[in-house]
């Protein structure tokens, strides 16, 4: 009797799963995030991002050039990237480039997200509607 509600329970959660993949525990897709260097004046970004497990070291940008990445989520979908960005003149800002938020991720069109530095701040660009949105400004040091 216990294998047969065993059976039942695989069935159950095999259904589930098939129902909504969108939830499903077991990551699947690649992620790409983008960070972009769109200051004028030809401004150097530092750059360095990192997750809980990887480390992808200290990059400065030219202005019109990019840093990207490229990931699976763990397992529990906790994936956790986060990055701090320098300006020449030491305006700086850490924040997270990537998490596992619907109203985040639907902006990245579930694959791609791209981050550009701009003079005024940080953006996000929101792929479906086709525009950049501004989610952190430039903060004067120190970037706590």
């Amino acid at each position: 009797m216990s294998s047969l509600r065993l059976n039942l329970v695989a069935v159950i959660v095999v259904l589930a799963l098939a129902i909504r993949p969108s939830v499903s525990p077991i990551p699947t897709k690649t992620w790409h995030v983008h960070v972009v260097n769109n200051l004028s004046n030809n401004q150097t970004l530092f750059l360095h991002c990192k997750s809980k497990d990887d480390d992808l070291g200290e990059h400065k940008l030219t202005t019109g050039t990019e840093s990207n990445w490229k990931f699976k989520e763990n397992f529990f979908q906790t994936t956790l990237f986060w990055c701090h960005l320098r300006k020449p003149d030491n305006f700086c800002n850490n924040f997270n480039v990537f998490w596992n938020e619907d109203f985040f991720q639907f902006r990245c069109r579930y694959k791609d997200c791209i981050w550009t530095a701009k003079d005024e701040g940080i953006y996000l660009k929101n792929i479906p509607e086709g525009r950049d949105e501004l989610w952190q400004k430039w903060k004067q040091p120190p970037c706590n």
